[in-house]
């Protein structure tokens, strides 16, 4: 976990750990499963590696994501949720459910 000090706030904490676009989407696709990183890039759609990467990155600081290494050649390398990261899940289908509300209604 990040040694920075929190927000006092714990929605701004949320969203310091969630708040980008890719970070959501990452949540999402991982939740159903153990995922390479090759698999996430495509799941995730349209996110340049150099950025999937840092925010895998940032997410395993976070205590959201593990990075599990196989040594193997080529490398094999897993992301999975951790017990942190299964946390959001309400608030992931929190999002999707209002999403889908606003969409019928926006139609």
């Amino acid at each position: 976990m990040e040694t920075k000090t929190l927000p006092a706030c714990p929605v701004e904490t949320t969203l310091t750990l969630i708040s980008d676009k890719w970070k959501v989407l990452i949540l999402r696709d991982l939740l159903p499963g153990t995922k390479r990183f090759g698999e996430l890039k495509k799941s995730v759609g349209n996110v340049s590696q150099k950025v999937l990467t840092a925010q895998l990155r940032q997410m395993e600081e976070s205590g959201l994501v593990v990075r599990t290494v196989y040594p193997e050649i080529p490398p094999h390398v897993e992301y999975a949720l951790t017990e942190l990261g299964h946390s959001l899940e309400p608030v992931l289908n929190a999002l999707r459910d209002w999403g889908e509300a606003y969409q019928t209604k926006n139609a």
